[in-house]
């Protein structure tokens, strides 16, 4: 598609955040709509207020009206990311012989450090970072080493380089779980950062594997580097899915993706593992590669739209609250240490003025005093939203 074909299709999309009303979100059932009471306006976990974008829709309409419900097979998904990474990265580095599906992103982790390390091997974060990085970890009996980011939300080398060296000393393959981008901070790593950390990783011998599920959505002006594509990144171990991007975390899919160095690592993966992804799922998903790039890049559109307006809401009407809009992913890094909330402003907030957001205090070291906001809604609601943590205040 040309640039003016592709300028065309985008301004036939609206936008996806202004389509729901109130009343027809609270009529879903997922997680995010059926976890708090009715009166409490819902900004916590990582769903989109969006109608399912119709390409989407009508693949699996047409798979429903097949009965195309059986398990998943071939390596359509895949293709469809190394075309949707060369578009929208110029990164020809996805080879789809070097992929396998995995059930979901925090699954497929699992899987990548089974791989590259045993039980009891360190793995360091960058915190904070989102929460199932100590959930999974930790469950899968490996320890936590953290390597807190500056106070820009960036990667502190020196701290970064401390946390290798520890984790070096604890375990025989210690790794690097990476966010790239960053959950929840919003930072885009540069190529520059993302260099850094694979010579490092190859210094003190530490494995990098990369969580980039919200690697689609980018502000505007902000560029995405995949890891595998920097210098030193082709021992690395990356995790993708569309499900942020279009909304379909309900349609389990996700691909695992190995640099060179990491082709024969991957391909030890068991088998059963690729029984774990949902056919449906990745048959939305690719669809959602191959043909929902208009509705991607009118929701871009939106979440910038909405940055500006919760940037301009706190000034308003709370100036104490500090935020940088971030150059991804849909959610909104909010320091509240100046209203004197104590570590949790987010119990307050849900309990004076019935909005849910996530703890700070759930990211781990460095998340005290803040809250995470999920800006993917309608102007409508986070303009109610921060009228009604105003008044919790």
């Amino acid at each position: 598609m040309d640039h003016a074909s592709n300028e065309l299709a985008v301004s036939l999309v609206s936008n996806p955040l202004r389509q729901l009303s109130l009343d027809q979100l609270r009529a879903r059932t997922s997680m995010k709509w059926r976890t708090h009471p009715a009166d409490v306006l819902p900004l916590w976990v990582a769903e989109m207020d969006v109608p399912l974008a119709e390409p989407v829709a009508r693949a699996l309409h047409e798979a429903v009206d097949r009965g195309d419900t059986g398990y998943p097979a071939g390596t359509a998904y895949a293709a469809a990311f190394a075309d949707f990474a060369a578009l929208r990265w110029g990164w020809d580095g996805l080879a789809v012989e070097r992929t396998a599906i995995v059930p979901d992103v925090m699954l497929g982790i699992v899987e990548m450090l089974k791989l590259v390390s045993d039980p009891g091997d360190p793995v360091v974060v960058n915190c904070p970072v989102y929460p199932p990085f100590y959930q999974f970890v930790r469950s899968d009996r490996r320890p936590v080493v953290e390597a807190p980011l500056d106070a820009g939300g960036r990667i502190d080398f020196a701290a970064l380089a401390a946390a290798y060296q520890d984790a070096a000393g604890r375990g025989a393959r210690p790794v690097h779980l990476l966010c790239s981008p960053h959950n929840p901070t919003g930072t885009v790593h540069t190529a520059d950062e993302l260099s850094e950390v694979a010579r490092l990783a190859r210094r003190y011998g530490v494995r990098v594997v990369v969580d980039e599920i919200h690697a689609p959505i980018v502000a505007d002006g902000a560029r995405f580097i995949p890891y595998l594509s920097v210098p030193g990144g082709g021992n690395g171990l990356s995790l993708m899915s569309a499900s942020k991007a279009w909304n379909l975390a309900g349609l389990k899919a996700a691909i695992a993706v190995a640099g060179p160095e990491a082709a024969d690592e991957l391909a030890r993966l068991p088998e059963e593992v690729s029984h774990g992804p949902s056919h449906l799922g990745i048959i939305a998903h690719t669809a959602a590669l191959r043909q929902g790039g208009a509705w991607l890049d009118a929701l871009l559109t939106g979440l910038d739209e909405n940055r500006r307006l919760v940037a301009g809401l706190l000034h308003e009407h709370l100036p104490s609250v500090r935020y940088r809009p971030a150059g991804a992913t849909f959610l909104a890094w909010l320091d509240c240490r100046e209203l004197g909330l104590g570590d949790d402003p987010a119990a307050a907030f849900l309990k004076h003025g019935r909005v849910a957001l996530n703890p700070g205090t759930d990211f781990g070291t460095g998340g005290e005093g803040f809250v995470r906001m999920n800006l993917a809604t309608s102007p409508e609601i986070l303009t109610e939203a921060v009228r009604r943590m105003a008044s919790a205040v």
